[in-house]
């Protein structure tokens, strides 16, 4: 009998047992995700075109929206245990949701580069003060080391990581603010009645900047909300999803607008965009002590939950075939995170922002498109498991989604400075109209031509999806 390739124990559904992080404990692992040191450089290119308030309204307003669209596609977590790229068959195809899950597994792992190359230089930094020994090298291998294992160990570990770090990290950065906002009084500015006098950044860009940069997260959450606990049988979506979006809409658009103005004002205050780099310069003994904690805590609970799973997780589903386990993934994800010399591309890191932010906002309107208003949260999703199943559609092709993802996102590097504002919605009426109007007709979905029968719901219908294998 031939095997199964799309088959594996850490790409099935997520079981109502498997589900252990409360609202509370998905809160602090957004806390942790949300605080990224390149977040403070969003808010230093904001500041010199507007007063502080204005930049905290975009980054607020565009967070609220991002944190939207992730509680809406988190529910494919909630409701059916399904990962980002198990879900992916569905618009894209089995063989076609490769190419769009890959590019988001290689980004996720050039972000954990990122973040560990940021996370050693900090820590070379302090070492190098207090002992002499000078190699960020080395601290790059053993910090990327310890984040590999405890992702490795499971979602367990990420919880009770998550406990520590996102009160530590709330405390240190209000800490880090008070001593930004102690310089700029110092330097004679009022930080609360400064006004840009360039207008060179508009109040639209850095929204559009701030989507683009979570765009990779808002759909690939479905990774994290398969294990947040869940009412059964409940239909109501709010209820249901309380786990899901209120920790999106408190955590996601607070922490970033105050890390956003962190660092405007470090900029105003010393022309350095980065408080931390700023803070270290002054700081001596216990302070010192202080910012590495942050460092680490910020960087690691990031690395862990929205780039090590991700990517781990977009291995194990192109590798199945070979068995890939998602320990190996996530130690796969670590290397070509290195490979990639994310020293480098921190140099372009808006321009590397931008394009893989234009990609993904066209995914995000596939997802959208397809589970929503396509087929109404109902999924057969035995078939997304099934080797000549429903989503094998042409040679394992959705050429539909594919077309509707590869238009949008060239329209969206083509326009990149409001790339979220074109590739969200045009993929989604492009996806619209090429499934109703061609590839239904071609290839029928059982869940739509049930006329949405409730055999195809999940939790809110107390059904558990086991996959034999």
């Amino acid at each position: 009998m031939k095997r199964n390739t799309l088959i594996t124990k850490d790409i099935v559904p997520t079981l109502r047992r498997h589900r252990i992080i409360t609202g509370l404990g998905f809160f602090n692992i957004w806390v942790g995700m949300a605080v990224i040191i390149a977040t403070f450089q969003i808010g230093a290119n904001g500041i010199e075109s507007m007063t502080l308030w204005q930049l905290a309204g975009a980054i607020f307003v565009a967070n609220v929206l991002i944190a939207i669209v992730a509680s809406l596609t988190g529910d494919i977590g909630i409701e059916h245990g399904l990962s980002f790229a198990a879900y992916l068959r569905a618009p894209f195809g089995t063989v076609g949701v490769h190419i769009p899950s890959l590019i988001r597994g290689i980004v996720a792992c050039i972000w954990f580069g990122i973040q560990t190359y940021l996370g050693a230089t900090a820590i070379n930094y302090i070492v190098a003060d207090l002992t002499g020994f000078d190699s960020w090298f080395v601290w790059y291998v053993v910090f990327a080391a310890v984040q590999i294992a405890n992702t490795a160990i499971g979602i367990k570990a990420i919880d009770r990581f998550a406990v520590i770090a996102a009160p530590s990290i709330i405390l240190i950065s209000i800490w880090i603010f008070v001593k930004i906002s102690s310089i700029a009084t110092e330097e004679g500015l009022n930080i609360f009645t400064y006004e840009g006098s360039t207008a060179e950044t508009t109040w639209l860009l850095i929204m559009a900047a701030n989507m683009g940069f979570w765009s990779l997260l808002a759909v690939d959450i479905p990774n994290i909300t398969r294990y947040v606990k869940a009412p059964v049988n409940e239909r109501n979506w709010f209820r249901r999803n309380k786990n899901n979006y209120i920790p999106h809409l408190l955590a996601l658009p607070t922490v970033q607008t105050f890390i956003g103005i962190i660092g405007a004002v470090s900029f105003l205050a010393t022309g350095n965009w980065n408080p931390i780099e700023v803070v270290q310069q002054i700081a001596t003994g216990w302070v010192m002590v202080m910012i590495l904690l942050l460092v680490i805590l910020a960087q690691w609970s990031t690395n862990t939950a929205s780039n090590l799973i991700p990517a781990s997780l977009t291995f194990v589903n192109a590798g199945a075939r070979i068995h890939l386990s998602y320990t190996w993934g996530v130690i796969l994800a670590g290397i070509i995170g290195t490979l990639f010399q994310p020293w480098i591309i921190l140099e372009q890191l808006f321009r590397f922002l931008g394009y893989s932010g234009a990609i993904m906002s066209a995914v995000a309107g596939v997802i959208i498109c397809d589970y929503y208003i396509l087929r109404k949260r109902r999924l057969h999703v035995k078939d997304l498991y099934r080797q000549e199943g429903q989503f094998t559609f042409n040679r394992g092709v959705n050429v539909a989604g594919m077309l509707a993802w590869l238009i949008s996102s060239v329209l969206a590097i083509v326009f990149i400075d409001y790339m979220y504002f074109v590739g969200f919605p045009l993929s989604a009426i492009i996806y619209y109209v090429l499934m109703k109007q061609w590839y239904l007709k071609k290839f029928p979905q059982q869940e739509i031509e049930s006329n949405y029968s409730d055999e195809y719901l999940g939790t809110s219908a107390n059904r558990d999806w086991e996959i034999a294998r």
